[in-house]
């Protein structure tokens, strides 16, 4: 019996360095447009998965953790908001997408998503400047706020910003991530940034050794560790990670653990399906090494060095919600991230990641309580539209 496909608006947008498809929740199916699984069923499919092939062919996805994304937008029924944003991140060979987490780089194309579909008030943008765009991060219950350029009353998607892991320049995109650290006890710890209580832990892994860790909640929840105590130097990039199955396992197992002991799971066997929190990233301090594109980053142009996965896989740049809980822990005295970057007080710190450097700032303060709480974080990143139209499914997909 042949089933005829269904075709659905769909937007496919590069913001930072990710990719993923948008969606304007009310051009999904009516059973889609509600959480379950008939919303997963149709999102896998359009990505292309779950793939056992691991290349996603037969759907949009790129087969990394990077392209490997969608999004759903609707008008903000939050006060002080302008759009509400909800992110998937789908997993390539497995059934599932997780929707525990924010995407900190798709967040930069947010904001013009929003401006270009209509979803803001025709008065709110200006025929030139930045147009601001208030966003309710709806995964995690988190204010964002994009400043988004604007030429002739549009989003302005072309210029001159810069951006390691894009091979082309951009429009740069301003964002703050208010108040990032987790709320709740599904982010990790009922609003502490620390859940444990403490800057820096000590982790027992079986099969890999006990070391020294540091817990937060800040953009994503992240485990840093130091990069010596797992055979690393921080200046690794993909290949010597991801073509050696013994570290990908390591890695994995310290994030099960890290993942228990912030009480974003009861067992470590619940963190295969929970892949896209926490991250778990490795820091050192500044080391000369050569990027991915042939670049040569100078020990003396940051601040130092940090590698992290995303889905099983040493990420190609830097998620931008780890850069935020980076920016965050370095602004915290006697966190790793802060010892790698050689202590002192710091609002912004530049670390080398496999594609270059990127800048994040950070405000942090201890409370009267001792508890270290941040008021924002800020980047830049770029966006721009990839493709517009429909994207189409075989109708019984969900």
């Amino acid at each position: 019996m042949s089933i005829p496909q269904i075709r659905i608006p769909a937007i496919y947008l590069r913001g930072g360095t990710s990719k993923g498809v948008f969606f304007r929740l009310q051009d999904l199916p009516a059973r889609c447009q509600v959480p379950g699984p008939a919303r997963d069923r149709l999102l896998m499919r359009v990505i292309g998965s779950p793939d056992p092939y691991g290349k996603q062919i037969d759907g949009l996805g790129g087969a990394t953790s990077s392209t490997s994304k969608v999004v759903i937008l609707s008008p903000s029924t939050r006060p002080g908001h302008d759009v509400d944003y909800l992110f998937g991140q789908v997993s390539v060979d497995q059934a599932f997408i997780d929707w525990s987490g924010n995407c900190g780089n798709l967040s930069a194309a947010v904001g013009p998503f929003a401006i270009a579909q209509g979803l803001l008030p025709a008065a709110r943008v200006p025929e030139r400047g930045l147009c601001t765009v208030r966003i309710w991060q709806a995964n995690i219950g988190k204010t964002i706020v994009a400043q988004v350029p604007v030429t002739g009353g549009q989003v302005q998607e072309t210029g001159d910003f810069e951006l390691d892991g894009v091979a082309f320049p951009a429009a740069e995109v301003q964002l703050e991530f208010i108040d990032p650290a987790a709320d709740g006890p599904d982010e990790g710890g009922g609003g502490a940034m620390f859940p444990t209580g403490r800057l820096v832990d000590e982790l027992e892994v079986p099969g890999v050794g006990r070391f020294e860790a540091t817990l937060i909640n800040a953009g994503i929840p992240t485990i840093f560790v130091n990069a010596r105590d797992l055979g690393c130097t921080g200046t690794e990039l993909q290949d010597a990670v991801n073509g050696d199955a013994q570290a990908l396992a390591r890695f994995e197992a310290v994030r099960a653990w890290g993942a228990v002991r912030m009480g974003l799971i009861r067992h470590v066997a619940e963190a295969a399906t929970r892949q896209h929190t926490p991250k778990i990233a490795f820091v050192a301090p500044p080391a000369d090494y050569v990027a991915s594109s042939g670049k040569a980053v100078r020990a003396a142009d940051i601040d130092l060095l940090v590698r992290a996965l995303s889905m099983g896989k040493l990420h190609h740049a830097m998620m931008g919600t780890a850069a935020v809980a980076i920016g965050t822990a370095a602004a915290v005295p006697g966190t790793l991230v802060h010892r790698a970057a050689g202590g002192g007080t710091r609002t912004a710190v530049r670390f080398g990641h496999p594609s270059g450097t990127l800048r994040v700032g950070a405000e942090a303060r201890e409370g009267d309580d001792g508890q270290w709480r941040v008021t924002k974080a800020s980047m830049s990143r770029s966006a721009r539209v990839l493709m517009e139209g429909w994207v189409r499914v075989p109708g019984d997909s969900f």
